[in-house]
């Protein structure tokens, strides 16, 4: 199988689960990378610029599903994307393996509490929404967003659980905002910025755009085809998926 098909037929089905889970793009297509031979620092900067896909994919399936509000998809770009700068910068000067094995940590622990929690995100219950409220959550997304300018596998599962969680959308909504604010928006700040200080192998970028957009788009298909609950079990599947990969990899 030439690499061409290897890198779009990973990375649709890739994209079609995190477009359905609500992210956890990485667990699949970073290790690929690096598989393949590139180093870590030229596998993150490729990875990130072929996630912004993600939400191309998933924009063009959600625009007319009525499930985001302008106003707080304003308010996770204004908290997050801060976070995704600073966490692109500083992952050039932070061991690998050290990140890896903190973020394998908590993402296999936010997929056990998940699954513990029967009825979480099954419907929506919003509370959280007054100025206290906002100011922890915006801090939460601030932090999401250094992780996910930095390590990049799981924060978007980080982010679809804290809106359910925090802000109580239920998981379809949660996913539509992850896929389109953090996959599209909060990944092109973190792609740009790794991209003007990191080499990205350009030449293997087609391939996998053209499977992150197809798969995406049938996805986030699925996932508004299928009950909450089948959306929450792709959740738990991905972050204890994606949490011990990276337990692996450390």
């Amino acid at each position: 199988m030439s690499r061409a098909i290897i890198l779009v037929t990973v990375a649709f089905f890739a994209n079609a689960m995190a477009a359905m889970a609500g992210g956890g793009v990485g667990l699949i297509q970073l290790p690929l990378l690096l598989f393949l031979g590139l180093p870590y620092a030229q596998a993150l900067a490729t990875h990130k610029v072929a996630s912004v896909a993600l939400g191309v994919g998933a924009a063009s399936r959600y625009r007319h599903s009525g499930l985001l509000s302008g106003r707080f998809a304003g308010f996770m770009l204004l908290t997050g994307m801060p976070g995704v700068f600073l966490g692109a910068l500083g992952i050039l000067a932070t061991p690998p393996h050290m990140a890896r094995l903190a973020l394998g940590l908590l993402t296999t622990a936010l997929g056990f509490y998940s699954l513990w929690s029967h009825d979480l995100g099954q419907v929506a219950r919003p509370h959280n929404r007054d100025l206290r409220g906002f100011a922890l959550g915006g801090l939460g997304l601030f932090v999401i967003g250094l992780l996910n300018g930095s390590i990049t596998s799981g924060t978007g599962l980080f982010c679809t659980l804290w809106l359910v969680r925090w802000f109580g959308f239920d998981y379809k909504a949660a996913v539509a905002y992850t896929l389109i604010l953090v996959g599209l928006v909060w990944n092109a700040t973190g792609a740009a910025t790794l991209g003007s200080f990191g080499d990205i192998r350009w030449t293997w970028l087609p391939w996998l755009l053209v499977g992150a957009v197809t798969g995406s788009y049938t996805g986030a298909h699925w996932g508004l085809a299928v009950s909450n609950r089948w959306i929450k079990r792709a959740f738990e599947v991905l972050t204890i998926g994606v949490g011990l990969r990276l337990l692996v990899l450390s």
